[in-house]
């Protein structure tokens, strides 16, 4: 039994949904996946914010067909695809998805979008060695700790240094004098 044009009209609807709230599309052939790896793509992805619908290339051209930003998806659309919309952090959904093609070899990326640019395989693989948006927090939370570090040093130092300096000229003055009497 085929989906009746109610049906279909609700999922191109969730597409739209689900796509204006991305910011990255991949693109993957998945012809060859069983039922359970599929599962297993969806719950590595879960947690990066990406959701993953394996639809009708047709479907998801009339989902984009009224939006530019996603335009350039339409020259990916055709055999198998499955798609990868990413929500949040693209550079983890990536290596989730590497993590997974690796294990098990039976996926191919076809590409993806971004900002209304078509990307291929090179580019996203580029965006995947991106620090994930933990690390970036981490990286400038350490820079800011570490300056931090240094101004506080550099404000102590300013009273022992003139300490010592004083220190210096009192026994400078105590040692000319011992030599006068």
């Amino acid at each position: 039994m085929g989906r009746t044009i109610e049906n279909k009209q609700e999922i191109v609807a969730e597409l739209k949904e689900t796509l204006s709230q991305s910011q990255l599309a991949l693109v993957i052939d998945y012809q060859g996946l069983t039922v359970a790896e599929i599962t297993d793509l969806r719950r590595r992805l879960r947690p990066t914010g990406t959701k993953c619908k394996v639809t009708k290339n047709t479907l998801m051209g009339i989902a984009i067909q009224d939006d530019e930003k996603w335009q350039p998806l339409s020259e990916l659309l055709k055999g198998s695809s499955a798609f990868l919309l990413v929500q949040e952090d693209f550079s983890a959904a990536i290596k989730a998805y590497q993590d997974f093609q690796k294990a098990t070899k039976k996926t191919e990326m076809r590409g993806g979008v971004m900002e209304g640019r078509l990307l291929k395989e090179p580019d996203v693989k580029a965006l995947g060695d991106l620090p994930s948006k933990e690390q970036l927090m981490a990286q400038i939370a350490g820079a800011i700790n570490g300056l931090a570090t240094k101004v506080a040093v550099g404000i102590n130092e300013v009273p022992s240094s003139l300490a010592r300096a004083l220190q210096a000229y009192a026994d400078k003055e105590k040692g000319g004098e011992e030599v006068s009497s």
